[in-house]
């Protein structure tokens, strides 16, 4: 990561990524990069070549929301992407604000008990760098990762049980990386996300794969494809909810179809995890198997 140029690491990634056909250009004769040229951006912006260059190597870094509205309809941005683009461009912070280490996010009392509620309904709380700093019991069954002190997106990625257990894994990982972006914004330089994306940088080809793709998403709740060892295969919806008074902290709740399948299975798990029969989880919270991916 480029802290000093997100703007411009985010508008060569998508170019990079834009089809000259979708744009309507041809697409034929030599090309030396895989999607639009910075003067076809240039042009269709309506916008100097030499000035999108500039705005690329990070030597302009507040273009009107005029220019950046048209680059997003060239580069063919959704909504999330095209607000993601805005940020980056907004006047720099002050020196003092960058780079700094933020206090531990404190879960509110209210929330914690709001969790151990839900004795049927997996839920937990995390922080935007995807940290789980608490979650209920019928969570923790689902997997030992929702514990305080894991970060989920390490977990997923680089803990062979969870890519079991996911079967959704490609689908799951994109959205990770994607919302992940999305919630840190033009925040690149925050020592948590530094130490997070490093590690993965390292780690995961998966994580360097989708983290250069530069793409963004909204915190959405989705359905989950899980295949746990003690009760087969079944599906969770979830739902999160932001934490007001909090910065940025969000209750993830999962819920099976009322009558499903997915339903029993969940209220078996329950059961199991109630009894303590065989259910994952009674190591030491936040540890995970070795990872096998990308040595």
């Amino acid at each position: 990561m480029d802290a000093k140029n997100a703007l411009g690491e985010f508008l060569r990634a998508r170019r990079e990524r834009v089809r000259p056909q979708d744009v309507g250009l041809s697409g034929g004769g030599l090309r030396r990069v895989p999607g639009l040229r910075r003067e076809e951006v240039a042009l269709l912006a309506g916008i100097s070549a030499d000035y999108y260059l500039r705005l690329e190597q990070g030597r302009d870094r507040n273009p009107s929301a005029q220019v950046l509205e048209a680059l997003a309809r060239v580069l063919r941005l959704d909504p999330a992407a095209s607000a993601h683009l805005l940020s980056l461009a907004q006047p720099e912070r002050p020196a003092g604000s960058r780079g700094r280490s933020r206090r531990p996010e404190a879960v509110p009392a209210s929330v914690r008990e709001l969790l151990d509620t839900w004795p049927a309904h997996p839920a937990y709380v995390q922080n935007r760098f995807t940290d789980c700093l608490a979650a209920n019991a019928l969570c923790r069954a689902l997997s030992p990762n929702y514990a305080p002190g894991v970060n989920l997106l390490r977990a997923i990625l680089l803990d062979p049980a969870e890519r079991e257990l996911r079967r959704d894994w490609e689908e799951l990982t994109a959205e990770g990386v994607a919302t992940l972006r999305g919630h840190i914004g033009p925040d690149v330089d925050d020592p948590r996300l530094v130490e997070l994306v490093g590690e993965l940088s390292v780690r995961s080809e998966r994580f360097r794969l989708l983290w250069s793709r530069h793409e963004v998403r909204p915190m959405v709740g989705r359905i989950s494809l899980l295949s746990h060892p003690l009760v087969g295969d079944f599906e969770l919806r979830s739902n999160k909810f932001e934490v007001p008074g909090t910065e940025a902290l969000s209750v993830v709740v999962f819920h099976a179809e009322p009558g499903s399948r997915s339903a029993e299975l969940l209220g078996l798990l329950g059961s199991l995890a109630a009894s303590g029969d065989g259910v994952p989880g009674d190591g030491v919270p936040g540890e995970t198997s070795p990872a096998h991916e990308d040595r």
